[in-house]
């Protein structure tokens, strides 16, 4: 009889099997003892341990072990029963308790439960479009222009439909991608006109009705043709306005000759050509029009509070408006004659005797290089204590201060000055005696500025 060894048995209970009946084993086998035993041993336990975990589901408590756990896994998780499963319950527990109770109103409670589960129905459905319209708009393309290319423009039941949400009647942007090459409405446009070129082209040239053709002609009015008296009319015109042109033009030229040179040589200038002086005076006045106050008017109402038996010398009279708009004797000169009480003269030299005038004035008429000569000659004629009034453009002082100085210089003495005029200043001297500077001495104050029009 043969014999098991003892690791034989051991491995036997581990595996959890029967112990197998002692076999006679032969006499001449010798037991394995030492490290050899425990390495067997080892590998033995091993095995075991694979094929048990092989094994476990065929063992006969490994399925009641499962359940207890899919059991127990079940009872975590939260219940999601469907809403027909928990609407049956309902209703099967309300039949219950009415069936107990035995009351009249069961119907109307059975209708309130089915309305809320359809409510509840209803409520899932819209879920789930939701959730199919999100998952529909992710899939969309990133391109909005190619997603509006492809909807038919002429289906607004499409629209309607896909703005109600029906699920049976699908609309036109569902079905856009099994459209092939959908039109966008750009290119339906550009197609449209190429086909009526297309027939526009080999469309017989249709000739016109000279009915239709003569009959505008004979409606409308043929202009007048321009008779010889609008010829003349507008030649007139041009006429004129070449000829103001032309007259502003030397009026300028005028006074930049009258500024820009001594009062002898205006003098020359307006003897060699006496409508020069006339021209001159009218393009002065249609300048000073436009001015809201003219000087001389505001000389005259001055002089018409003083005395009317003062005798006036008015150096630059122009036109003589001083001595037509006062009562005292006036004695007007100028380089060139518009009055016959004008005196022509060089303003420098006077035909006045000395000491014979209560009052001078000088209106914007201190022109040229010499201004000196003319206040001079104004000292001269005055009387002592006699007024020396000067009215000039604002534009011609730089230095007010500078030109009072050189005046008083000259044997005068400021008594009042008006700078609240915005085109010109007015000053009134009285005189103190003869000059306290020699004919050589340089009086750089009574230098003005020119004062030059320009081109309009």
């Amino acid at each position: 009889m043969f014999e098991e060894p003892e690791w034989a048995e051991e491995a036997s209970l581990a595996a959890g099997l029967r112990p197998v009946a002692s076999r006679p084993r032969p006499a001449a086998a010798c037991p394995i003892k030492g490290s050899k035993r425990r390495q067997l041993l080892a590998t033995l336990r091993a095995l075991e341990a694979a094929s048990l975990s092989q094994q476990l589901p065929s063992l006969p408590g490994s399925d009641s072990e499962e359940e207890e756990e899919v059991v127990e896994r079940k009872k975590k998780r939260p219940k999601k029963a469907s809403l027909a499963s928990v609407s049956a319950e309902v209703e099967e527990k309300r039949k219950k308790q009415h069936q107990k109770q035995g009351l009249p109103g069961s119907d109307s409670e059975e209708k309130e439960v089915k309305k809320k589960c359809r409510k509840r129905a209803l409520e899932s459905d819209s879920a789930a479009e939701e959730k199919r319209k999100g998952k529909c708009q992710k899939q969309a393309p990133s391109n909005p222009a190619q997603h509006l290319d492809s909807v038919d423009p002429t289906g607004p039941k499409a629209w309607k439909r896909s703005a109600t949400g029906d699920p049976s009647k699908p609309s036109s942007v569902a079905t856009s991608p099994q459209t092939p090459h959908a039109l966008s409405r750009k290119q339906w446009r550009n197609r449209q006109k190429n086909k009526r070129r297309h027939k526009n082209k080999f469309r017989p040239p249709q000739l016109p009705d000279p009915a239709k053709v003569t009959a505008p002609t004979e409606e409308t009015e043929v202009p007048p043709a321009p008779t010889q008296d609008d010829h003349e009319a507008r030649a007139g015109a041009l006429r004129a306005r070449m000829a103001q042109r032309l007259d502003g033009a030397r009026f300028r030229y005028l006074n930049e000759q009258l500024y820009s040179g001594p009062s002898s040589a205006a003098q020359r200038l307006f003897q060699e050509d006496p409508q020069a002086f006339l021209l001159y005076h009218r393009g002065f006045q249609s300048q000073v029009k436009k001015w809201p106050l003219q000087p001389v008017d505001r000389i005259a109402r001055d002089l018409r509070q003083r005395p009317a038996s003062l005798v006036v010398a008015d150096f630059g009279c122009g036109d003589c408006r001083l001595a037509s708009s006062i009562r005292n004797p006036v004695h007007c000169f100028d380089l060139a004659s518009l009055d016959p009480r004008v005196t022509v003269c060089d303003m420098a030299q006077v035909p006045l005797e000395d000491e014979c005038v209560d009052v001078a004035v000088f209106c914007l008429s201190l022109m040229g290089t010499n201004i000196r000569d003319f206040l001079e000659e104004a000292n001269r004629v005055l009387k002592p204590g006699g007024l020396l009034k000067v009215a000039e453009v604002s534009s011609r002082f730089e230095d007010v201060r500078a030109f009072l100085g050189a005046v008083t210089k000259l044997g005068f003495k400021i008594i009042s000055k008006d700078l609240t005029n915005s085109h010109f200043f007015l000053f009134d001297f009285e005189k103190t005696g003869p000059p306290r500077v020699g004919p050589k001495a340089q009086l750089s104050g009574l230098k003005l500025q020119p004062c030059l029009y320009k081109r309009r």
